[in-house]
């Protein structure tokens, strides 16, 4: 059984335009792509509501309002599949409206990623002292990382982040954390993050994923960092301040693996990893790629 959760709200930001979809998200959000038959917010969704989060915050932008009303029901739908008999299908239609509580929030200028967090401290009740941050990018596999983040929290304070032990040949391409050891190999403390450091430069080999429990100290912490480049607050930035005033960071590794589902190419991985896996179409798939590689 769960630890009893002690955050109430997940954000979700999926304000961005999408360009590295272009142009199918002229018209379909990215966050509604489907991975085979469910789209990615949906799978956040379900990990949020997992972990025992109430509500979940989607941090959108006009004309994507589409990515929150996927949550709703559909009457009408489900009213044509029950006469069908379509039983499966009317519980899959049904399976989002009832995950978690949606709410929208706005960021109407593209000013980064802690911009947008910063939005959902309005939709917050006074009494909330954390919330959980869940990069739609990010499929984090296996799910049950965020309950992990959350007992951190309750042991140790502040804010815990999720991280992968990357090999350090790979290391460059994400943000790095500078950590020391704890009593738990997969619990370390953090004292600072490098953005895409060399390998011989990085402080460890713990990446950054798309997975934050953060105290609701990070709202005033946006307040006061300066924007970066391009004039965007960045969330690492905040959390960096928060390490400086003697809050304490920790992050837990998860040994489990993870897809980006921000780009095509990791998309399609993650549509054939999940499809690999579905009990109607994995075999056949299966089949087909190895007659496919062969030839």
């Amino acid at each position: 059984m769960s630890q009893p959760s002690v955050l109430r709200s997940a954000v979700v930001p999926a304000a961005g335009l999408g360009t590295r979809f272009l142009p199918t998200t002229k018209a379909v959000p990215k966050e509604l792509l489907p991975v085979v038959d469910t789209p990615g917010v949906e799978l956040i969704a379900a990990e949020a509501a997992e972990a025992g989060a109430q509500q979940l915050l989607i941090v959108t932008s006009p004309g994507k309002e589409s990515v929150a009303g996927y949550f709703e029901a559909a009457p009408d739908l489900e009213k044509t599949l029950e006469a069908r008999g379509k039983e499966a299908l009317l519980e899959k239609v049904q399976r989002a409206p009832g995950l978690i509580e949606v709410k929208t929030v706005y960021q109407y200028e593209p000013k980064g990623l802690g911009h947008a967090v910063a939005q959902a401290e309005q939709a917050l009740a006074e009494d909330e002292q954390a919330i959980a941050v869940l990069l739609p990018d990010d499929i984090v596999l296996p799910t049950g990382v965020l309950n992990r983040m959350i007992e951190v929290r309750a042991e140790k304070g502040g804010s815990v982040l999720c991280a992968f032990d990357i090999p350090k040949e790979e290391i460059s391409p994400y943000g790095v954390f500078d950590v020391s050891d704890t009593g738990d190999p997969d619990v370390k403390q953090v004292h600072g993050m490098v953005e895409k450091p060399s390998a011989e430069e990085a402080p460890s080999t713990f990446a950054a994923a798309g997975r934050y429990v953060l105290d609701r100290a990070i709202f005033d912490a946006l307040r006061r960092i300066e924007p970066g480049a391009g004039g965007e607050l960045q969330l690492t930035d905040a959390v960096q301040l928060l390490i400086d005033e003697g809050h304490p960071v920790h992050i837990v590794v998860h040994r489990g693996g993870r897809h980006d589902l921000g780009n095509p190419g990791g998309y399609v991985r993650a549509f054939v990893d999940f499809a690999l896996q579905h009990p109607d179409y994995g075999a056949s798939l299966r089949t087909w790629l190895q007659e496919r590689l062969e030839n």
